[in-house]
């Protein structure tokens, strides 16, 4: 099933990309952080995560962690569009 149907609007998502041996190096940090958000693999290193917009905060220090330490690339997915995160 693809990601679209599972991530609404409602919720504040990123699409994230690592290498793929980086998958669940990213996968264990977001489940050691206390439900802040459920990740989706799409192929490879191709990642979505999404959070309760009442987290978003977090997430994003979170994800600016893992572009200084891993590399990662963050788009913020919204309405079709998105932004590349600038950290």
């Amino acid at each position: 099933m693809p990601v679209a149907p599972l991530v609404d609007s409602s919720l504040t998502s990123r699409s994230v990309r690592v290498r793929a041996k980086d998958v669940v190096f990213v996968k264990g940090l977001l489940e050691a952080s206390e439900g802040l958000g459920a990740l989706f693999a799409e192929r490879g290193g191709d990642l979505v995560i999404a959070a309760h917009p009442s987290r978003e905060l977090e997430l994003e220090e979170l994800l600016a962690d893992l572009v200084r330490e891993i590399g990662a690339i963050i788009e913020r997915r919204s309405d079709n569009t998105s932004d590349s995160l600038n950290v």
